[in-house]
């Protein structure tokens, strides 16, 4: 019986199996190099070299628009100039993320600091009572929001100018604010100045809904108080508005890609494109819109899928909604399991690496 299962055996090679290799630190030049070693390794290594691959082909696809999504503290922790770089370098066509992000990338884009917070001397309570609001490790002075609200209350004029907004124009007429009065580097100043649209599909969870929500009461403290109704707002806010311009940018795509930092509801939002676009054929037959499915897609996010919550949904999962293009059909996805503070950089800095050498 052994010599029988013997006599059956395969070296691997002779079956097309793809060897791996020792990481040779000596060998590695750059981080295209050390990315490339690692996706030949194993385990979360070869997850992250892997990944640059996706990246790469996503980046260079002319027929392809790029969505970014972002959640979590990325611009408190000091990673917003990641995001700058990749709309200056044009890697991304669109961006999604959530109002706290944007709000912390303002702070910084203005001029301000995010401090390092120390959990041995440091008591949540005392920080309270300084004005110190932790995130974390790192601690935000409330006085940089006041600050932020100064320039807010600047824009104002002009987001009334607009007529209704919704959160891709809000996040426009501040980029413009910020590309004409500041010189340092910011995410939506970057984003205005190439055209890249910005979307936060919950707005009033953020800082800079609450100034803008606070700079309206000082015109009708009625909305507070329910003794006026909705004709009262200084502008109107519609939400659907986002939801139809950026489904219709995707409309227009050949291909879709996504690179996402985190997930939440920057996430979800972006992805809903698939099902939204398949209910409209359903139920609107005549309308026959195109499918949209995301043919590459990059994850870095550290929650897993045994949890059940909705960040750690793998795109695998996402395949049976419509959202994502089947591998069998070409779909190319990497799932970085991550803190984001780590695989970010040294992804956009390998691409750079690989980008250079072409």
């Amino acid at each position: 019986m052994k010599k029988r299962r013997f006599q059956n055996l395969r070296d691997g090679l002779e079956d097309g199996l793809v060897p791996l290799r020792t990481l040779d630190p000596d060998e590695i030049e750059d981080f295209d190099g050390l990315l490339s070693a690692m996706s030949r390794t194993a385990f979360g290594g070869r997850r992250l070299g892997e990944a640059l691959d996706v990246l790469e082909a996503m980046v260079l696809d002319k027929d392809c628009l790029v969505v970014g999504t972002f959640s979590g503290a990325m611009t408190v922790a000091k990673m917003s100039k990641l995001l700058i770089k990749m709309i200056d370098q044009g890697w991304l066509d669109v961006v999604i993320s959530t109002g706290a992000l944007m709000a912390h990338g303002l702070i910084e884009s203005i001029g301000l600091k995010h401090f390092k917070h120390d959990p041995l001397t440091m008591n949540d309570q005392d920080l309270f009572k300084s004005g110190y609001n932790r995130v974390y490790d790192t601690l935000e002075p409330e006085l940089n929001f006041v600050q932020a609200e100064e320039d807010l209350r600047r824009v104002m004029g002009e987001l009334r100018a607009e007529g209704t907004i919704c959160s891709e124009t809000f996040c426009r007429v501040i980029g413009r604010h910020l590309s004409r009065n500041y010189d340092g580097p910011g995410i939506l100043k970057s984003a205005y100045e190439k055209g890249v649209p910005v979307f936060i599909p919950a707005f009033t969870d953020s800082e800079l809904a609450l100034d803008l929500a606070k700079n309206m009461l000082e015109e009708r403290f009625d909305l507070l108080t329910g003794e006026a109704g909705p004709e009262a707002m200084p502008f109107q806010f519609n939400p659907f508005l986002d939801l139809m311009g950026y489904t219709r940018r995707l409309l227009k795509a050949e291909r879709l890609g996504i690179f996402t930092i985190g997930g939440g509801v920057p996430r979800n939002w972006a992805q809903q494109v698939g099902p939204f676009v398949e209910t409209i054929n359903s139920r609107m037959p005549e309308k026959n819109l195109p499918a949209k499915r995301f043919s590459y897609a990059l994850r870095v996010c550290p929650e897993p899928d045994h949890w059940g919550g909705l960040s750690g949904c793998t795109y695998k999962e996402g395949v049976s909604w419509g959202k994502f293009t089947p591998p069998s059909e070409g779909g190319r996805f990497a799932e970085v399991h991550c803190d984001a503070t780590i695989a970010w950089p040294i992804l956009v800095r390998g691409l750079m690496d690989r980008l250079a050498k072409k």
